[in-house]
């Protein structure tokens, strides 16, 4: 019928006008996810998920890495069909580089088993399109064309001083690393914010009827700041508007964040400064940044933060047991029914934050 993954609910009725649309069950992810993880972990201790469904599994050094990298593959297969379940088709890349063997990966899907090593290079390099790399579409093509390369075995074999021509930096030379196996791309073990978004159904514009949403984001914000072990400094908001305009402002504010009630005056205040106050919001944004751990936390003489961690940290321990917004701040009554529980499947910290540690 032509409705793909990703597509906008009112663009799919259109296609499909009888389309039945069922609501997302975030836990069924989260379960999934980390069942998945737990197979991976009995092969190595460097288990890197880059999303919900795809990780990167690191066997140097492991006793694993004796049984054969396909062997291993094998196994891994063989194990998530019996943990997670025999409906799960997984396809397994094999490379000396994570972008190789994300490349390996899609070979053939949806349950392949494909290796890229130095042995085949040019040949799996001739079956591919350029356009078809992890990282060079249509613009980083272009640029490889000035320099007569057109096709992937054309970017392998072209010397590094032609691929930093064509990407007019060292980009190129990353390029030519990367495509010869050398790992060169860094893994971000840490994180510089936390934040949620929420796509506004209803048609609302003034500042007081957005509020109590923006509070309720900053709520779950909060919690998981805390939840990680973290307190913030910075406080960001975004605003997409249903005109096509946006608009976004944040800033350090010298004050030691984690209560949601100081995460959303700043907020609040930040929302208020919009040039655009008055049109029809459609997707409201905040976060907080410049995050440290509790451990480096300094005690404010003119702001009681012992006691708001006291009182936070029973309001957690009655969260932890009874559920999210069991206790519900007044301005926040009128935002139940919107914010649901969301996953986001291009990231995966907000995925494991909480389970993790449960």
């Amino acid at each position: 019928l032509g409705v793909k993954t990703g597509m906008r609910v009112k663009e799919g009725k259109l296609l499909a006008p009888n389309l039945t649309v069922l609501t997302p069950d975030p836990q069924k992810y989260r379960d999934v996810h980390l069942k998945l993880r737990a197979v991976l972990n009995k092969f190595s201790d460097v288990v890197i998920p880059k999303s919900i469904d795809e990780f990167i599994v690191n066997l140097e050094g492991c006793p694993s890495f004796k049984k054969g990298m396909r062997n291993v593959a094998a196994e891994i297969k063989e194990l998530i069909k019996k943990d997670v379940g025999d409906w799960i088709t997984v396809s397994i890349g094999i490379g000396p580089n994570i972008f190789l063997a994300k490349t390996a990966a899609g070979l053939k899907k949806p349950d392949g088993l494909e290796e890229i090593v130095v042995n085949n290079f040019e040949a799996v390099y001739s079956s591919l399109e350029i356009t078809g790399l992890h990282g060079i579409k249509q613009r980083n093509a272009a640029r490889l064309a000035t320099q007569n390369i057109y096709t992937v075995t054309d970017f392998y074999k072209a010397s590094s001083a032609t691929l930093e021509r064509a990407f007019g930096s060292i980009t190129g030379y990353y390029w030519y690393l990367r495509l010869r196996g050398w790992e060169i791309d860094d893994v971000e073990w840490g994180r510089r914010s936390y934040g949620n978004s929420y796509a506004i159904p209803d048609r609302l514009s003034k500042n007081e009827d957005l509020a109590p949403i923006l509070y309720k984001l900053v709520e779950k914000t909060a919690r998981r700041l805390r939840k990680a072990g973290y307190k913030a400094k910075g406080v960001h908001v975004s605003i997409n508007y249903r005109d096509g305009s946006h608009w976004h402002h944040g800033h350090i504010t010298g004050k030691t964040l984690f209560d949601p009630r100081d995460v959303f005056k700043e907020a609040y205040r930040i929302m208020c400064h919009s040039p655009y106050a008055g049109k029809t919001v459609a997707i409201l944004a905040e976060s907080v940044f410049d995050i440290f751990d509790n451990d480096t936390t300094q005690l404010d003489l003119f702001d009681d933060i012992g006691r708001k961690e006291k009182l936070y940290s029973a309001v957690d321990e009655i969260t932890d047991k009874w559920g999210e917004f069991v206790i519900t701040p007044a301005r926040m009554l009128s935002a139940k029914k919107h914010v649901h529980d969301r996953i986001a499947f291009g990231g995966i910290k907000e995925l494991e934050e909480f389970t993790l540690q449960d």
